[in-house]
């Protein structure tokens, strides 16, 4: 190996880029989920959430994945109403709740015209949600039921329509209506695919009605007051939607009531099979270097005959030539993978950086598994590809090895 430095570099080079990457997908597999967990958690940690789901004939995750699919298809669910929210506020493990649709319009002030993600809540938002006001207030129980034409800005939206003058107290045009600004939200950066500082906050019965022209909501964020019940709280909720939208088979249900648990136990499966996923391109990649090392072995093998028939004839047996080229293959890969390892630490660290530069919740984690998963394929790859050529210096004849020089 000293004496072939750059043979014996580039073979390792290739079992360095699939660790490094084994590290990589491992570290970035748990820095997504951490992402995701906090934006999911940013809705708040103690909720329960009711949306809509268009009606299957299949249970479990086929009949959401034709929910899925219809819905994005255009088909409409119109049976989740606000009455529903006030059933459910009444149940004595929920505090408070709010329903929410979105809507998309074109927003203006003097020169100044944006397209806009309209976001109508009820006013106990502000309440439960960690998004807080940083200029003005929100609007109030009264403002939503009188329709009343007020709006909170996100403070990105506040900025492409006012810059740095104060937006407070101006009138913005919706739909040919003037909209009253009450308020800017403090900047919270995006999550699941939603940049919330770029939304446009009102009243939900005023999208509802002046804007819109629906009665429904699109999904519902209940509190509540005890966690452990958090279970037995979602089925009473599933009770009341199936007693008010006069479901009598589960199957049919047209909502979807998830708990924290539910929620966090989804964007585990995702993010797993995220990285199984990766890890199989991965696996790919250390074939290719373990090739590298069985063609390389080859090589040596063949180089150094003469010197297999010399040690065969002074007493060397089968395992001690076997011995000896399995222990050069082990160590190419070992010496690959220590390397690979530390080269993953590093590009990990440099894309939590970078994901936190970018405003991203981007936690720093190297797994243990993700170094057992490493080693482990180092050892087993270096064996894999090292047994033929070993096996061939082994059962070279010694005086046909000695003839050839």
């Amino acid at each position: 190996m000293r004496a072939n430095k750059g043979r014996t570099s580039l073979t390792i080079l290739g079992i360095v880029i699939g660790i490094a990457s084994i590290i990589i997908v491992y570290s970035a597999g748990e820095g997504i989920k951490g992402l995701l967990v906090s934006q999911v958690e940013a809705f708040g940690t103690n909720i329960i959430q009711s949306e809509i789901k268009v009606p299957t004939t299949k249970k479990g995750s086929s009949g959401d994945t034709q929910s899925a699919t219809a819905m994005a298809s255009g088909v409409q669910v119109t049976s989740m109403k606000l009455k529903d929210l006030e059933d459910i506020k009444k149940l004595s493990n929920i505090t408070s709740g709010y329903g929410a649709v979105l809507s998309q319009e074109k927003i203006s002030y003097g020169n100044e015209s944006r397209k806009a993600f309209l976001f109508g809540v009820s006013p106990d938002y502000i309440n439960i949600d960690s998004s807080e006001v940083e200029f003005g207030r929100f609007f109030s129980d009264e403002e939503d039921k009188s329709l009343s034409q007020v709006v909170v800005l996100g403070s990105k939206m506040k900025e492409k329509l006012f810059g740095d003058a104060d937006a407070l107290g101006q009138y913005v045009s919706l739909r040919h209506s003037k909209f009253l600004v009450i308020g800017v939200m403090k900047s919270r950066g995006g999550g699941l695919g939603m940049d919330f500082d770029d939304y446009v906050y009102m009243p939900l019965r005023t999208l509802q009605k002046k804007i819109m022209g629906i009665d429904y909501v699109m999904y519902m964020i209940h509190e509540v007051k005890d966690m452990t019940l958090a279970a037995d709280t979602a089925e009473e909720i599933r009770l009341i939607l199936r007693d008010n939208h006069k479901i009598t088979d589960p199957i049919k249900d047209d909502f979807r009531v998830s708990t924290m648990e539910d929620m966090m136990a989804i964007l585990n499966t995702v993010t797993d099979a995220i990285t199984i996923l990766l890890l199989a391109i991965v696996i790919i990649s250390l074939i290719v270097g373990g090739v590298g090392i069985l063609n390389i072995m080859y090589v040596i093998v063949s180089e150094r005959t003469m010197e297999i028939g010399l040690r065969k004839a002074v007493g060397a047996n089968y395992r001690n030539i076997m011995t000896q080229f399995l222990a050069e293959s082990v160590l190419i890969t070992l010496l690959g993978g220590v390397v690979g390892v530390l080269v993953g630490i590093v590009f990990s660290f440099l894309i939590s950086v970078g994901a936190n530069y970018a405003n991203l919740d981007w936690l720093f984690v190297i797994p243990f598994k993700s170094l057992v998963v490493a080693f482990f394929f180092s050892l087993v790859f270096g064996i894999f590809f090292g047994v033929y050529p070993a096996r061939k210096a082994a059962r070279l004849d010694p005086i046909e090895a000695l003839r050839k020089e």
